[in-house]
């Protein structure tokens, strides 16, 4: 029991558990502020449009009744445009996200030296050994790497 404990505070306390935390607590607070959009502003236009106020003024969002059953289509719009509305702020927070991670990963690239390829490597051992043998075909050798 001792180890599982351990173990949860270990990842209960890792960097990745703690900024997702964060998010949905963020994610929370900003689905409500979707919310009162939709509610109030993108409804009372939905209404506007299906004619979603009776005689006596009170809103009913477009709806219809069959057989007694009433069906309102005008919650169903307001519920869809919730949902793309939270889709699309989505999707840009994610690509601005892994657009910043590109930008760090580049910046890890530029830092680290580039090892050369093993044919260069052995390019670069065996004009060594020509240098050792005969300096002036290893000049001409280099020469000729200089001008490709």
């Amino acid at each position: 029991m001792k180890k599982f404990l351990e173990e949860f505070k270990a990842f209960a306390l890792k960097g990745n558990v703690m900024d997702m935390s964060i998010g949905v607590i963020v994610g929370a607070s900003f689905g409500n502020i979707v919310s009162s959009l939709t509610n109030n502003f993108i409804n009372p236009l939905i209404q506007l449009c299906t004619g979603g106020i009776n005689e006596e003024g009170v809103q009913i969002g477009g709806s219809f009744k069959i057989l007694g059953v009433s069906f309102n289509y005008g919650q169903f719009l307001s519920d869809v445009i919730n949902f793309l509305i939270m889709a699309f702020i989505l999707f840009c927070v994610i690509k601005a996200i892994n657009a910043a991670m590109k930008i760090g990963k580049k910046e890890e690239e530029e830092e680290a030296p580039k090892e050369d390829p093993e044919d260069i490597k052995l390019l670069k051992e065996m004009l060594a050994i020509m240098k050792e043998q005969n300096p002036e075909a290893a000049k001409a050798a280099e020469a000729k790497l200089a001008q490709e």
